[in-house]
């Protein structure tokens, strides 16, 4: 079923490791199974260079100039829904979000205990001890930054459960159904 509708976009933000990206995959899935035509952007990609400019570590601006192209792109080939998977820090950065985007957006944060999100860090970095010491630390800072933050429209708890029943959990809570 294709939509009239005007064009939407949803980020999925969160700590490291609470299965942003697993949970925009399966929501890309299940939006297509609805006939609804959609894209999923991993912000990750779109900021991946090095180095990183002064006072900018996660290369925010490369990701904001990157994502105006991307989505300008879906939009104009048809998509009406997009999914993205990234970290929103501050409301400052959600404007520059929303401004970048030429789509209405809603923000959900996806909520993982963090010794949950230690035993998934565990497994993803596993032989990379350097790796994994930096996310378990981030994870504890970053889920701080977003509890005083509060960018998000919606709260989804995805501890435990499979990304595809977090995505479904994740449509209803933003009336994508």
């Amino acid at each position: 079923m294709i939509t009239s509708e005007p064009p939407r976009a949803l980020l999925i933000t969160g700590t490291v490791g609470s299965g942003k990206t697993a949970t925009a995959d399966a929501l890309g899935g299940l939006l297509a199974d609805a006939g609804i035509p959609n894209a999923v952007v991993d912000l990750d990609w779109l900021r991946r260079s090095w180095p990183s400019p002064p006072g900018d570590p996660f290369n925010t601006a490369m990701t904001l100039r990157n994502l105006r192209d991307v989505a300008r792109n879906y939009l104009e080939a048809g998509v009406s829904r997009l999914v993205l998977a990234g970290v929103v820090e501050s409301r400052a950065e959600r404007r520059r979000y929303e401004e970048t985007l030429a789509a209405e957006l809603t923000v959900c944060r996806l909520r993982v205990a963090l010794p949950a999100v230690h035993r998934r860090l565990t497994r993803r970095h596993e032989g990379d001890e350097a790796g994994l010491r930096w996310h378990v630390e981030r994870s504890g800072e970053l889920d701080r930054i977003l509890d005083a933050a509060s960018v998000e429209d919606v709260v989804v708890e995805a501890a435990d459960r499979p990304a595809v029943a977090v995505a479904a959990a994740v449509l209803d809570a933003v009336g994508w159904r």
